[in-house]
């Protein structure tokens, strides 16, 4: 693949919005309902069974021993005087560096540590991310400060099928994609924004992309080439640019950012895009529920909303 640049961006993006369904816009961004009490009985009626996004109220994280030990002010930081004993403990890394080059390592978390340091007074060129490491595979310690929501093991089949955390310095992204599962997300420190599609929606949109690229890849089986390249400016393009298609048939996404200890649910099959708010260190955890319904029940309206539901 060619190296790209950001001359080459606009030409990239005009060429989007000629395949990404002719006659739409996705720049209408509405709020993600939220909650209006975050007891397991409302959230398994109106948001886990149903297969609908929502916001939970308060901040079920927020008592999370991993927010006051792993971060720290101002910022925010990681703390390295607690995190720093697991140093030497293998973690998944992604290296990015500009547009065009995308490689993912397992590497000591000391190494990713150090660079979040460096990352505090400078803007290095080649970022690093912790990028779905799963939890259980992480030290004990570690493992204990995120313990399980109870609206996870009363929710679905009543345990925990998987969990991952995410950590980097903003700017931080990722691509449009979908999960099989259902996610319960939350923020453990700094800010994210996450862009939602319904599941049609969201087909349609990686549909144009491919057609733009002259490729006919499956969205079920994504790999590096959504992270590197044309694919990554086009991905990142159809949900975060400001352009808008005149004379269009309007398609409706969702929208939240969370602050540290709030969270929300991502319903399976639910196209989703995240970005990072502001400066500082990020983390986040997104914890699987296992029990949801088929990939069919996905397809009904975003009318289905319920009464618990309200926009905030």
């Amino acid at each position: 693949m060619s190296p790209l640049n950001n001359q080459r961006r606009p030409f990239l993006v005009k060429i989007l919005t000629s395949y990404v369904h002719p006659r739409c816009t996705l720049h209408t961004w509405r709020p993600v309902p939220k909650l209006q009490e975050s007891t397991v009985e409302t959230f398994r009626l109106s948001a886990f069974s149903p297969l609908l996004p929502a916001r939970l109220p308060g901040q079920i994280g927020a008592e999370f021993p991993a927010i006051r030990k792993w971060f720290q002010e101002p910022w925010p930081s990681f703390n390295r005087s607690y995190l720093g004993q697991f140093g030497n403990h293998m973690i998944p890394l992604e290296l990015t560096d500009g547009e065009t080059k995308f490689d993912r390592a397992e590497a000591p978390f000391s190494i990713f540590l150090e660079w979040a340091e460096r990352a505090r007074t400078e803007i290095p060129q080649q970022r690093l991310y912790v990028a779905q490491a799963p939890l259980d595979r992480l030290p004990k310690p570690m493992r204990d400060d995120l313990p399980t929501p109870e609206l996870v093991t009363k929710t679905g089949k009543g345990d925990l099928y998987d969990a991952s955390i995410w950590l980097g310095v903003a700017p931080t992204y990722t691509p449009l994609h979908r999960d099989p599962n259902p996610n319960l997300y939350l923020q453990l420190a700094g800010r994210k924004t996450i862009r939602l599609l319904k599941p049609d929606a969201g087909q349609s949109v990686f549909d144009g992309v491919q057609a733009a690229l002259g490729s006919k890849a499956s969205s079920k089986f994504r790999g590096d080439e959504m992270m590197k390249g044309q694919e990554k400016i086009l991905l990142e393009a159809s949900i975060w640019s400001s352009e808008t298609i005149e004379d269009g048939e309007e398609i409706v996404g969702f929208e939240a950012t969370l602050d540290a200890g709030e969270s929300m649910f991502i319903p399976q099959g639910w196209w989703h895009s995240v970005r990072s708010v502001g400066r500082g260190c990020t983390g986040s955890v997104s914890l699987t529920i296992p029990g949801g319904l088929l990939y069919a029940d996905v397809t009904r309206s975003i009318g289905g909303f319920g009464e618990a539901l309200s926009v905030q």
